[in-house]
């Protein structure tokens, strides 16, 4: 079964499936795939990162503004389907590349020397947050919907979520990171998702604003709307640090069921939490988790790094391919986890995914 990484096939992509155009001092990148909910492949991560370089060297560009066509999705994630074809067919390498490309353009992102500003409206999960949250500026429109949700298909929360879910107030990284439960625009402001929060109404004027000369926080806060006084996410802080603070999975889910067993609305929503975690796979779960714990305490490039390292495992095992066969190719929404319960992933196998790799990732 052949694995060598020049001989795959990239899936199809259009040359409008990314556009760019320098519009004043601004280079503007238009995700247009909007019947895959924007999602990205690898030729439109290569596009991406080449531009970034093009315009950091053009003193005519002064800032980058990332937007996205459809309405319904600024971007979903990443081409999952094209992902598990390859790997299905024996080139792990070949996925591998989507992989290399992205963590490389997340750390280009990071460390860009001119503002990048993503406007946000729609679903932003996955792939998207790697395109969008580590740039300078995040501005969340009405229909702004944050999500982690790899561990629902056997994967783990990447793109650089060692680094900026840890950082998340308390232990709502690891909540979201377990559970791929969504917040919306003023819990993604609360937390820090997002650094502004824009009417959707005003993107298009706020687009040509930063277009023109002028500084880019001035606009920002000139357009954005004040936070909420009440955010659902942070009432619900005190309960997640609780539940979320221990170092294993089952404990977790113990605090969890302790909760439930009481009355009104805090117990009912730690029930849903646990039910919604027991259908997640087991090894994503402890990843994440073991993910979590580390994540906080290394620098970026160490996060990335360490994303890699999980990821060349994970693209060789079994959950992955099953939960994305059971979601987005026969869709029968009941993957066959293997292991199937969190006591049969030992604490040695979860350190694997972790261990160097004889080639590890190389960053710009």
């Amino acid at each position: 079964m052949a694995s060598g990484r020049l001989i795959y096939a990239l899936p199809a992509m259009s040359s409008e499936d990314i556009l760019f155009e320098k519009k004043g001092v601004a280079g503007h990148v238009i995700l247009n795939r909007p019947d895959a909910l924007n999602a990205v492949s690898l030729r439109m991560l290569r596009a991406l990162a080449q531009k970034l370089d093009e315009w950091e060297g053009d003193r005519a560009v002064t800032r980058v503004v990332v937007t996205a066509s459809g309405g319904r999705a600024f971007c979903a994630g990443g081409d999952l389907r094209a992902l598990y074809d390859l790997g299905r067919a024996g080139l792990i390498e070949g996925a591998l590349d989507f992989f290399r490309a992205e963590y490389a353009l997340n750390a280009r992102i990071k460390f860009y020397r001119k503002p990048y500003v993503a406007l946000i409206d729609g679903i932003v999960m996955g792939g998207g947050v790697g395109i969008s949250v580590h740039g300078s500026h995040r501005v969340a429109g009405d229909r702004f919907t944050f999500a982690m949700p790899e561990v629902g298909i056997g994967f783990f929360p990447d793109v650089g979520g060692t680094w900026f879910l840890p950082r998340l107030p308390g232990e709502l990284g690891a909540y979201c990171a377990l559970t791929g439960q969504r917040l919306n625009a003023a819990e993604g402001l609360a937390v820090g998702v997002a650094t502004h929060r824009v009417r959707s109404s005003r993107f298009p004027e706020l687009l040509e604003a930063l277009c023109r000369a002028g500084s880019v926080d001035a606009l920002l806060a000139a357009f954005a709307d004040p936070p909420d006084e009440t955010v659902a996410i942070l009432a619900e802080q005190g309960a997640i640090h609780r539940s979320f603070s221990v170092d294993r999975v089952e404990d977790i889910l113990a605090a969890l069921d302790g909760q439930a067993a009481g009355n009104g609305a805090r117990a009912r929503l730690a029930a849903s939490t646990a039910a919604l975690m027991r259908t997640k796979s087991p090894t994503s779960l402890k990843l994440a988790l073991a993910q979590m714990r580390r994540g906080g305490k290394l620098e970026f490039a160490q996060c990335m790094r360490t994303e890699f390292r999980i990821v060349s495992r994970v693209m060789r095992g079994h959950d992955f391919y099953e939960g994305v066969r059971a979601v987005i190719v026969d869709k029968d929404q009941a993957p066959d986890w293997q292991p199937a319960t969190l006591e049969a992933v030992s604490a040695q196998e979860i350190e694997r995914y972790f261990a160097p790799l004889a080639s590890e990732l190389v960053l710009p």
